[in-house]
């Protein structure tokens, strides 16, 4: 037997010893592996994106497998649980249906409504709609211009409202991804009583507008509305002007000493140094005094 057979012979035993080692490991682990199955629940889903306000019909949802260990707060585990209730908030596909989105009973506006809250719609145009952009979901504020008999006042009466309606849409899950405006005639606000009172008061007495806001400003700013005279630069009229004395006001009396001419002071007389002058052999010389 030469060298290459011998080699040969050592690598096919070499393989073989691998192969069937490899083999006994995996019988062996395959035995004592146990598949376990994460447990699941049944969770009512949605099978299209449903708008709010829409009533949930049985075709509209469907029932799939959730992990127990991560179960959605408030989900359903029936359809029968949904079917026939309306949806106070926008539901997306495949998203579950919780019951912080569902209303109890009714369909239409009335269950978007809150709790002490009430629905108030309020003729709009283009202008006064924010060019459509006042769309369900958004926040406005509401402006009154109000015409006196020499004057005229604007001021904002009610802030940070929510806009039920635009139209007859309680929402557009399109335009809203988009940012189209919505063309409508009437915008319906969710105010509470004493904002209704208000509005109301406004709209017969006035003409109103509405002024589009951050939904995350919750900021209420404090205004004092502005005139006719402060618009066309009238602020210095408001600027009050010094009282006038009243006459029957006391006045007090300062009284002074009489003012004395006084006597100027005499000249003063230049005082010549004192000399001698005296002659000797017919000269003449000037000795000053000692």
């Amino acid at each position: 037997m030469n060298r290459d057979t011998r080699m040969w012979i050592v690598i096919g035993i070499a393989v073989l010893t691998a192969a069937l080692a490899s083999f006994g490991m995996y019988w062996v682990i395959s035995k004592q592996a146990k598949v376990v199955e994460a447990s699941k629940v049944f969770v009512v889903v949605a099978k299209k994106n449903l708008g709010m306000g829409s009533s949930v019909a049985e075709a509209d949802v469907k029932l799939i497998a959730w992990p127990n260990d991560s179960q959605v707060a408030g989900a359903f585990t029936s359809i029968d649980q949904v079917k026939g209730k309306p949806l106070i908030a926008s539901v997306l596909e495949n998203e579950p249906i919780t019951k912080n989105k569902l209303a109890e009973s009714g369909s239409g506006l009335p269950p978007l409504i809150r709790d002490g809250m009430r629905a108030m719609s309020v003729k709009v145009n283009e202008v006064i709609g924010v060019a459509g952009f006042v769309t369900p979901g958004t926040r406005v504020d509401v402006l009154v211009t109000i015409r006196q008999d020499k004057d005229s006042m604007s001021r904002v009466v009610v802030q940070n409202v929510e806009v039920l309606t635009a139209g007859a849409k309680y929402d557009d899950p399109e335009g809203r991804k988009q940012g189209k405006p919505i063309p409508s005639t009437f915008v319906t606000l969710m105010v509470s009583p004493e904002q209704a009172e208000r509005i109301a008061l406004a709209v017969s007495e006035g003409q109103i507008m509405l002024v589009l806001r951050n939904p995350l400003d919750k900021v209420l700013a404090k205004t004092f509305g502005v005139t006719g005279d402060q618009l066309m630069g009238g602020d210095r009229l408001a600027v009050p002007a010094p009282p006038k004395p009243s006459t029957n006001e006391v006045r007090a009396v300062v009284r002074t000493a009489p003012h004395r001419e006084t006597a100027p002071p005499p000249p003063s007389v230049a005082v010549r140094p004192c000399q001698v002058e005296t002659f000797k052999a017919g000269k003449r010389e000037v000795v000053p005094c000692t």
